[in-house]
């Protein structure tokens, strides 16, 4: 993994949100703590810098040149959060300092800079994050406890209760469980639900070795996987809402992810309406199934010898 890579893994380990989890953010970590490309992680340490100084280190550093106009995104978009999750004091060289003044500067808070200089060291690096997050918890879960209201509740097939995020994206999930699931796959069970911001609320990691999947690290599952033990079919879907249909590609990558699981596949992509469907029409492989949630009670199949189930090689 590059440095950057790793970085961007220091920041999800100390609970920043998704929107921080990203090359911009972990770049400008890496500026804080003057680390360069081969500069040991325990040489890290906590520079007073602005967001223009940010800005050069990794245009000369990473060869990453962020038009000027970008420091704004980077003092709005990384550097508050980072301020908000202590990760950052501003301005400790002068608290008086205005909110707006071109001269605010940034410096890595001491449990910040621990954590950074411990990466790579095992246990060491996991004892500095649990110190990290006992004293100051997580941003993430401090942003999601303020959208709890606005979840999106979910009762599965067996009972359990669970809740995804709130946004459109899971409101179509959650259409596929309560009403794709029942139509087209009756009694199936959940093995995997994702969730855009908490990553998966449902892994049944268990059940899926059972079938024969055995996932890497880079084997991105869909966002629903049911399985019919009845008819031993695994329904994998996609649910698109702005992108990722079953396209030819993704069908491949889901095909090698899953060519050992003993069970018979069936790809569906699914979409909220019509006319979010007619924008990738063009994009649906052949021998996969499309389902709209806002006529639930019909499919459109993508080939013409058969309807519903696996196909063949």
């Amino acid at each position: 993994m590059s440095k950057i890579d790793d970085v961007v893994s220091i920041l999800v380990a100390l609970g920043l949100p998704r929107a921080q989890q990203n090359e911009r953010s972990g770049l400008t970590l890496l500026a804080l703590a003057g680390l360069r490309p081969k500069t040991p992680w325990q040489n890290a340490k906590a520079a007073l810098l602005r967001t223009v100084d940010i800005m050069a280190f990794m245009r000369e550093a990473y060869k990453k040149d962020y038009a000027p106009n970008s420091r704004e995104t980077i003092r709005r978009q990384t550097l508050h959060q980072f301020e908000q999750a202590r990760i950052v004091d501003r301005n400790p060289d002068d608290l008086t300092r205005a909110t707006n003044s071109g001269k605010n500067a940034y410096r890595l808070t001491e449990p910040a800079l621990t954590v950074v200089a411990a990466f790579g060291s095992g246990l060491g690096f996991e004892a500095a994050v649990a110190d990290f997050k006992r004293q100051f918890g997580s941003l993430e879960a401090d942003y999601r406890g303020t959208r709890e209201l606005h979840r999106v509740p979910l009762v599965l097939s067996d009972g359990k209760q669970v809740s995804l995020s709130a946004g459109e994206h899971n409101e179509l999930q959650a259409a596929i469980v309560r009403e794709f699931g029942p139509r087209f796959a009756p009694g199936a069970r959940v093995l995997y639900l994702g969730d855009t911001a908490d990553k998966h609320v449902v892994m049944e990691g268990a059940a899926l070795t059972s079938l024969g999947v055995t996932l890497t690290e880079h084997d991105k599952l869909p966002d629903v996987v049911l399985f019919d033990d009845k008819r031993g079919w695994l329904f994998l879907i996609e649910a698109v809402t702005s992108h990722g249909p079953v396209s030819p590609k993704r069908h491949r990558e889901l095909e090698a992810a899953f060519g050992k699981c003993s069970a018979e596949r069936v790809y569906v992509t699914a979409f909220p309406d019509a006319a979010t469907f007619r924008r990738y029409a063009t994009d649906i492989a052949w021998e996969t199934e499309v389902w709209l949630a806002d006529n639930p009670d019909h499919m459109i199949h993508f080939n013409g010898d058969k309807f519903l189930g696996p196909y063949k090689n």
